[in-house]
């Protein structure tokens, strides 16, 4: 059997998502777990998609094969049992066995976080991007209406990537503001690797100036990474929804 799950994690401790010798990773964690409740054997876990060292996750989509017969409703609480505390199981359900956690995605949203506060606020130095310094919105909202649609995104994404088709599609970036947290929401196609903390960090240089909103045209025109601006810390991105068709 099947079953897709939906995940959340605190990214402080991990060293990203996927598998690495001598480092904490969610998948190693989710598969120890795994291997606990099947008596030993070797659970493979399949994700919509890695996340960095100290990325969150809102809306993480797994899936792996199982011979228990758990009921589809105990499979969260059986499995956060043995989990560590921060990774939690949200929701599980019978997949196909066709289905792909990665494969059959259409469409991801992250968020990244914003800390405006003069003084950062000490609560969330592990998951906001403390940057206190004056932020034209309005300059910012500019310079991503350049970014959305169909686009070659080399630009935008770091030189270790190893993907070579990088067109993708964003449909939407939007802000809102609480207090002095700054939140942007992007959602698209699919991601580059690291390309939401590389438009992030473009788009707070249009805010404070150091980057005119046209501009964001000919950056992504130029296909050259160093026109854009420097990559985000981690800490203030989440995955925050995988989309299926179905």
């Amino acid at each position: 059997m099947r079953i897709k799950m939906i995940i959340a994690y605190d990214g402080t401790d991990f060293n990203g998502y996927q598998i690495q010798p001598d480092a904490r990773t969610v998948q190693q964690e989710l598969e120890v777990a795994l291997s606990k409740l099947h008596k030993g054997a070797n659970i493979k876990v399949s994700a919509s998609g890695r996340t960095d060292a100290r990325v969150h996750a809102k809306g993480q989509v797994i899936h792996f094969d199982t011979p228990l017969s758990i009921p589809m409703a105990k499979w969260p609480k059986a499995l956060n049992a043995v989990l560590a505390k921060d990774v939690r199981v949200l929701e599980a359900s019978e997949a196909p066995e066709s289905f792909h956690a990665r494969f059959d995605a259409c469409g991801k949203e992250y968020r990244y976080v914003i800390d405006r506060s003069r003084v950062q606020d000490v609560f969330l130095r592990n998951y906001a991007y403390h940057y206190p310094y004056p932020l034209n919105m309005e300059a910012m909202k500019m310079a991503s209406r350049h970014l959305l649609g169909t686009h070659d995104f080399t630009a935008f994404c770091s030189t270790k990537t190893e993907v070579e088709d990088r067109v993708r599609t964003i449909e939407s970036i939007e802000f809102t503001e609480e207090g002095d947290k700054l939140t942007m929401s992007i959602r698209g196609s699919g991601f580059l690797y690291n390309m939401v903390r590389i438009i992030m960090g473009t788009l707070l240089n249009a805010g404070t100036g150091m980057t005119q909103p046209g501009e964001i045209s000919d950056m992504i025109f130029s296909r050259d990474r160093t026109k854009t601006g420097k990559t985000a810390p981690g800490h203030g991105l989440y995955l925050y929804k995988v989309f299926y068709d179905n």
